[in-house]
C-alpha cells in the first residue's frame, strides 16, 4: 500500500521501529483465530468498521508473522477449555511477537495456559451484565464504569495466573477483564464477555482501543485505499491475459467487474444471461446501466431454454440445479466464442470464504446456486476474486466509491435462481409474468413511500393456491400472492418488517386491480429463524 501509516512506538526498541517501518508500506492486518464461535464474523465486522483490515482463519491453520501483522484476536467457542479435545493455541509464543486479545473462550484458554483456574460456573452467565472497572487501563479507555456487556459462557475464570491482574468484574463473575503484566512480552488482554455484539453497548470502543492504543493500527483501510490497492494487484495477477465473467446485475458481481475493468479495460468480457426468472424489465435495465458505467458486457436472451427445462419440475432443489446447470452450459457456449480466455472473474465475498473454510473443515453443504459454482472446474480457468475478503456492506461502500449508481448498489439481495424459487411448484412463463408484475407493483410502492431503504430484502411470492374472489358482478378463481419483507444486517437472522397497514392495503389493492390472474394478497409475518427469508 502506498499510504504510510503512523504507529504506536512508545517504549519499543530500535529494532521494533524498523519492523514498524516495514509494516508501514503494507496493508496493516489483524488476525482473528476462530475457535468456532457463532460471533466470530461479528468480531471481524467490528474490526473492519474501525477501518482496520482483518482476516479470520481456523485456530489450527499455521500462519506467518508477516511484517504487516499488527495483532491477534482469539475468538469465543462452543467448547469448554476443560474438554479433552478443546482447541488450543500457543499464546505464549504469540505474545513474543504481537499483542493478543482473548475474547470469552480465548480469555479462558489464555488464563488456563498460564496456570490459572477455569471451572464450570455455578450460575448461568448468559445475557446482560455490567462492568465494574477495578483500575484504569488502556483497553477500557473512555468506557464508562457500569457499562452494559453481553455474556455467553458456561465456564468462568476463578483464579488468574501469577503476574496477571484483574481489570474489571461484573455482578456475577470475579474476572470479567484482565491483562498480563508485560515482563518483556507484547501486551496480553482477556475479556470474558462479547464486545462484538450489539448488546455490549461500548464494545466497539473496547475493540478500537485494542486496535489503536495497543496494536498501533492507523485506521487507514478505507474503500478508496482498497480500490487503489486492488486495481494494482489485479494488474499484476492478470497481466496481459483476458478475463471472462458472469454478471447478474447484483451488487457483488457488478463491483467485482468494475474493479477488474479498471485494471484491464475491455480485456474483461462480461456475460449477462436472461434466464427467464429475472425481475420485470431487469435484463434491459441492467444492460443499460452496464453500458453507462463502461463495462464490456454481452446480453444473452436464453429464457426459452430455461422455461423448457423447468417445465414439469416442481421440486425446489431440482429447479435450482436445472437453472445452475443450464446457466453453465449457456455461459460455456458463449465463452468458447471468444479466443484466448484464461481467467474467470467471480463476485465471491468474505462470508462465502469463511463458510467454506470453517474450524471443522470445509462446509459439508454449499448452496447449489452459490455464485456460478462448477464453472472454474469445468472451464479450467484461473480465478480472479477481487472481493473475497470483503463483507457485503463493505462491497457497497466500494461500489459507491467506484461511482456505480446508488440505485444499483443499494438494491435488495436477489436469489441466484431468481423468481423460480419465489414461484412455489412448477415454473411456467405465465406464472413468471404474473409474479413479475406483482413484484414490480410491490417494489415500486416501497420506493415511492420511502420504505425501500428501511427493509433489507423484499419480494412477492406466487403461491400454488387459487381461491374464489369477486370482481364487480363476476366470480373469479385466481392465484394468491404473498408479500415478504424483512429487516436484517447480513441475512443470517432476520425479522419480518412491520410495514404500515395503510401501505399494505394500497399494495394489495394495486396488485389485485392491475395484475389479472391474482385476486388475493397476504403478508408473511414469520422471522428467520425459524422460517427462511425465501420460501424455497
Amino acid at each position: 500500500m502506498s499510504v504510510l501509516f503512523t504507529f504506536y512506538t512508545k517504549s519499543r526498541s530500535v529494532d521494533l521501529l524498523r519492523v514498524c517501518y516495514l509494516r508501514s508500506i503494507m496493508t496493516e492486518k489483524i488476525l482473528i483465530l476462530d475457535f468456532g464461535s457463532q460471533f466470530t464474523q461479528l468480531i471481524a465486522r467490528a474490526v473492519r468498521e474501525a477501518n482496520v483490515y482483518c482476516e479470520i482463519i481456523p485456530y489450527h491453520k499455521p500462519f506467518e508473522y508477516e511484517t504487516n501483522l499488527k495483532g491477534i484476536i482469539l475468538s469465543g467457542s462452543p467448547f469448554s477449555v476443560n474438554d479433552p479435545n478443546a482447541p488450543v493455541v500457543d499464546v505464549s509464543a504469540m505474545i513474543k511477537k504481537l499483542p493478543v486479545l482473548g475474547i470469552c473462550y480465548g480469555a479462558q484458554l489464555t488464563a488456563k495456559l498460564f496456570g490459572g483456574r477455569v471451572e464450570k460456573s455455578e450460575k448461568r452467565e448468559y445475557g446482560r451484565a455490567h462492568l465494574h472497572q477495578q483500575k484504569e487501563n488502556v483497553l477500557m479507555t473512555n468506557v464508562a464504569d457500569n457499562s452494559q456487556v453481553w455474556m455467553s459462557h458456561a465456564d468462568t475464570i476463578l483464579e488468574l495466573p501469577d503476574n496477571f491482574e484483574i481489570l474489571a468484574t461484573t455482578e456475577n463473575i470475579p474476572v470479567a477483564a484482565f491483562r498480563k503484566n508485560d515482563n518483556g512480552t507484547c501486551p496480553l488482554f482477556g475479556i470474558q464477555f462479547h464486545p462484538e455484539v450489539y448488546h455490549s453497548v461500548e464494545g466497539r470502543k473496547i475493540i478500537k482501543n485494542f486496535l489503536v492504543n495497543i496494536c498501533g493500527c492507523s485506521q487507514d483501510w478505507t474503500p478508496a485505499h482498497f480500490i487503489s490497492d486492488t486495481v494494482e494487484t489485479l494488474k499484476k495477477q492478470i497481466g496481459d491475459r483476458k478475463v471472462i465473467m458472469a454478471l447478474s446485475g447484483g451488487v457483488d458481481s457488478t463491483v467485482a467487474a468494475t474493479l477488474i475493468h479498471k485494471a484491464i479495460g475491455d480485456r474483461l468480457y462480461g456475460i449477462f444471461v436472461d434466464n427467464g426468472v429475472l425481475r420485470k424489465n431487469e435484463f434491459e435495465q441492467v444492460l443499460k446501466t452496464y453500458d453507462q458505467i463502461g463495462l464490456n458486457v454481452k446480453g444473452i436472451n436464453a429464457k426459452e431454454h430455461f422455461y423448457t427445462k423447468l417445465a414439469g419440475n416442481p421440486d425446489p432443489e431440482t429447479k435450482r440445479k436445472i437453472i445452475g446447470g443450464l446457466f453453465i452450459d449457456v455461459f460455456n457456449e458463449e465463452a468458447h466464442k471468444l479466443d484466448g480466455i484464461e481467467m474467470l472473474g467471480q463476485g465471491t465475498i468474505y462470508p462465502d470464504v469463511i463458510e467454506s473454510v470453517s474450524v471443522h473443515g470445509p462446509s459439508a453443504t454449499i448452496k447449489s446456486h452459490h455464485n456460478v459454482g462448477g464453472l472454474p472446474e469445468k472451464m479450467h480457468l484461473g480465478l480472479v476474486e477481487p472481493l473475497r475478503y470483503l463483507f457485503k456492506d463493505e462491497v457497497r461502500k466500494v461500489g459507491l466509491e467506484l461511482g456505480i449508481p446508488a440505485e444499483m448498489i443499494n438494491r435488495h439481495p436477489f436469489p441466484g435462481p431468481g423468481l423460480a424459487i419465489r414461484i412455489l411448484g412448477e415454473v411456467t412463463e405465465e406464472k413468471v409474468q404474473l409474479l413479475q408484475e406483482a413484484d414490480a407493483v410491490y417494489i415500486d410502492n416501497l420506493k415511492k413511500s420511502g420504505l425501500y431503504a428501511t427493509v433489507w430484502q423484499a419480494g412477492a411470492i406466487l403461491l400454488p393456491v387459487k381461491s374464489v374472489g369477486v370482481m364487480g358482478d363476476e366470480r373469479t378463481y385466481e392465484y394468491t400472492v404473498a408479500l415478504r419483507a424483512v429487516t436484517s444486517v447480513d441475512g443470517m437472522t432476520a425479522d419480518w418488517a412491520h410495514l404500515p397497514y395503510d401501505f399494505l392495503a394500497k399494495v394489495s389493492n394495486d396488485i389485485i386491480n392491475n395484475v389479472r390472474g391474482i385476486n388475493r394478497v397476504v403478508y408473511d409475518i414469520s422471522s428467520k429463524p425459524p422460517a427462511t427469508i425465501e420460501w424455497e
